[in-house]
């Protein structure tokens, strides 16, 4: 199975989440600075919502995306709104690019609120979500 991580991080939180993906997977996280090239049967997408939306470099990588991106599935996180799902599977559904229902949303800090997140908690939640990913896909 061939598998791809790409994350957009203003703050630093998706890097943490991304390395996460990175240790569970073995396939090394990328910024989305770097294009999708290859057949990719798992596109793990990590993504934050800042303010109310997504960041305009996440918009602009999304369009990069084509056919040879089998599945996507998002991992965020976000101080006050639910999650960057919505947004990404929007996008991604008018290029036809199937998006997994399952996804994995932890609090963000953003100043004082959420302080800290994401924690270990949230990281060791995201281990067991990709594992369990994993398991099901292999």
């Amino acid at each position: 199975m061939k598998i791809a991580i790409r994350y957009f991080s203003r703050t630093g939180h998706m890097v943490k989440m991304a390395s996460v993906v990175s240790d569970v997977t073995g396939v090394k996280a990328e910024t989305m600075d770097v294009p999708v090239i290859e057949d990719t049967d798992i596109l793990f997408l990590g993504s934050a919502v800042y303010m109310t939306g997504i960041d305009d470099k996440v918009k602009e990588f999304i369009n990069t995306l084509d056919s040879k991106t089998k599945s996507v599935i998002c991992f965020s996180s976000a101080a006050i709104l639910p999650s960057s799902y919505a947004q990404v599977r929007e996008l991604l559904n008018k290029r036809n690019i199937p998006v997994d229902e399952r996804e994995f949303h932890c609090r963000g800090q953003f100043t004082l609120l959420h302080r800290g997140r994401p924690n270990q908690t949230d990281l060791d939640g995201l281990k067991l979500f990709i594992e369990k990913i994993m398991n099901t896909n292999i």
